[in-house]
């Protein structure tokens, strides 16, 4: 068994955020009365939309920029953003989509054995930091990625990246060194037990 071997990891991508452009004025107020399912926050100048499918909730400014978020997967958020700006035309809108851009990614992942954080800190500094007193996660960046982790010691790793690529790359990066933590723990244990046999 060794970190080349082909292992399938499941990655859940659990929200994508993207944002676009309408390149028109939005009356809030006007938003507010006609659209459906929305909150009008007018202390920060800004309307939430939630859409049920896909099921995804928008932060609407009067300036025409438009943030989504809640989708599992890219093309889910572009769909989502279209029919944002579709309903936006239904109130009388000038709306056109442009400007689209997937600008975060958030997605779990889980390693089929446990990770011992300390050990990997220490094996991969700068990159990784780990300050269990205020977080029970060793925080660890991919910069050429723009990628963060926040590695857990039960195997779960919480990933954020910039789009799905980025974040199934990171995942890949990071394997073989949380992996050679586990075999390197694996194989003092088997010394272990030899010793205490051969005793």
């Amino acid at each position: 068994m060794d970190a080349d071997s082909d292992v399938a990891l499941d990655i859940l991508i659990t929200n994508v955020v993207c944002v676009f452009r309408t390149r028109c004025h939005l009356n809030l107020r006007k938003i507010a009365l006609e659209g459906a399912n929305v909150i009008y926050k007018r202390d920060v100048g800004k309307v939430l939309m939630k859409l049920r499918k896909p099921r995804i909730t928008a932060t609407i400014w009067s300036s025409g920029k438009i943030i989504c978020t809640g989708a599992t997967s890219e093309e889910e958020a572009k769909f989502g953003a279209r029919r944002l700006a579709r309903s936006l035309q239904k109130l009388g809108f000038q709306v056109i989509f442009t400007d689209f851009k997937v600008v975060n990614v958030l997605a779990v992942c889980n390693m089929p054995f446990e990770i011992r954080l300390p050990e990997f800190t220490k094996n991969n500094r700068p990159h990784a930091s780990y300050e269990p007193e205020l977080h029970p996660a060793v925080c660890y960046r991919i910069k050429s990625l723009r990628a963060t982790l926040q590695i857990f010691s039960t195997g779960s790793i919480t990933v954020t990246g910039p789009n799905v690529k980025a974040v199934a790359t990171a995942v890949e990066q990071i394997y073989p060194f949380v992996f050679e933590k586990f075999f390197s723990q694996i194989r003092n244990k088997d010394m272990y037990i030899r010793s205490r046999e051969q005793e």
